[in-house]
């Protein structure tokens, strides 16, 4: 959640209490009050789980629209923390003695030469595909 206490307000909004009222919002407008309290009879282990659930898709159509509206107002802006790992390999990663990855292998391109640009560009393009074959 967002350090902020209003962040974390508007968060808490969103995600849980947007739903559940639209889902509420959807019962009475088809069997009334009755519907509602249907979904506390007891049948049902997580009743307000159960209302999230059925009130996501208008919830999240809702969101898409405050973020047409204002970018970041309906789907809030995650803050996130990035960090230089460095060139330390995990378990996954090649043993001792093996080439290093295409992307390793040659500097970055000066900015002056087009060349260089050229070939830095085919080579993310030959990844790319490269790992598009892997997920495809």
């Amino acid at each position: 959640m967002a350090a902020d206490p209003l962040d974390s307000l508007r968060l808490a909004l969103m995600q849980d209490v947007l739903p559940v009222g639209l889902a509420v919002v959807e019962r009475v407008r088809k069997g009334g009050p009755a519907e509602v309290l249907a979904a506390f009879d007891g049948t049902s282990a997580d009743p307000l789980g159960q209302l999230r659930e059925e009130g996501e898709p208008a919830a999240s159509q809702v969101r898409e629209n405050l973020d047409r509206f204002q970018p970041g107002l309906g789907n809030p802006v995650m803050k996130v923390e990035v960090r230089d790992v460095g060139a330390e390999e995990g378990p996954a990663g090649p043993g001792p003695g093996a080439t290093p990855p295409a992307w390793d292998a040659a500097p970055p391109p000066s900015p002056a030469d087009p060349a260089e640009l050229l070939a830095a560009l085919e080579r993310i393009e030959a990844r790319l595909a490269l790992l598009q074959s892997r997920f495809g």
